[in-house]
């Protein structure tokens, strides 16, 4: 019985062999047909080089553009409050991003979502200052709800100590209830409201130097 395993098990082996030296014998057989091919051929070479050329340089001018218009875009970036009120929650957060980059923080990013631990943007200002910003959206403006001090409490737990932000912030298309303004002082956490937003929105001017008694910058050369 053993002999007959052994016998067997050398016919697979050798069946396994054959089938490699017959597909690798095809595969030089197959590679030497098309060397020829290109040989004679050897235009098709030349123009297919001259193609993947003309579409790669295609690829990197178009891209540059982008790149150019995106940078002119933010530089000109303006919203209404209109604007803003008719945006998903979601395209709130990216406006906010967009105009933290519009002002010079070129690694804004929006982190919103689950998990997010009360950030949903994130950006370092020119003056080297981490800011971490939480959105609320309201569909109704200032007409919507209020937000309240339970946001701002998931904000004042997580910003500093999971985030490392220098500068904290609550910002709204809407309003505040009256106990936020207490409660944001006394934890340092800056609330911009609709007016604020408005003005940041359709000015010109970074958020910086709407809000007062921000932290020191960390790097004083850089806003000079």
């Amino acid at each position: 019985m053993r002999g007959r395993r052994s016998s067997r098990r050398q016919q697979r082996r050798d069946a396994q062999l054959l089938v490699f030296v017959l597909v690798t014998a095809a595969a030089l057989g197959l590679a030497l047909v098309v060397l020829r091919w290109l040989a004679a051929h050897w235009w098709v070479v030349v123009i297919g080089l001259v193609t993947a050329v003309a579409a790669g340089g295609a690829w990197l001018y178009q891209r540059g553009q982008r790149a150019q218009w995106e940078q002119v875009r933010a530089q000109g970036l303006r919203y209404a409050m209109p604007q803003l009120d008719a945006l998903h929650h979601r395209e709130f957060e990216h406006a906010v991003r967009d105009l933290m980059r519009r002002d010079g923080c070129t690694d804004a990013r929006q982190v919103g979502g689950a998990g997010d631990n009360g950030a949903d943007v994130k950006a370092t200002d020119p003056a080297g200052r981490r800011w971490v910003i939480q959105c609320k959206h309201r569909r109704d403006g200032d007409r919507g709800s209020a937000v309240g001090t339970p946001d701002l409490h998931v904000l004042n737990g997580t910003a500093r100590q999971l985030h490392g932000a220098d500068v904290v912030v609550l910002v709204t298309n809407g309003r505040f209830s009256s106990k936020c303004a207490p409660l944001a002082r006394s934890q340092h956490i800056y609330l911009v409201d609709r007016r604020v937003l408005g003005e940041w929105a359709a000015g010109g001017r970074p958020i910086w130097e709407l809000l007062r008694l921000l932290p020191p910058p960390r790097r004083p050369s850089a806003m000079s």
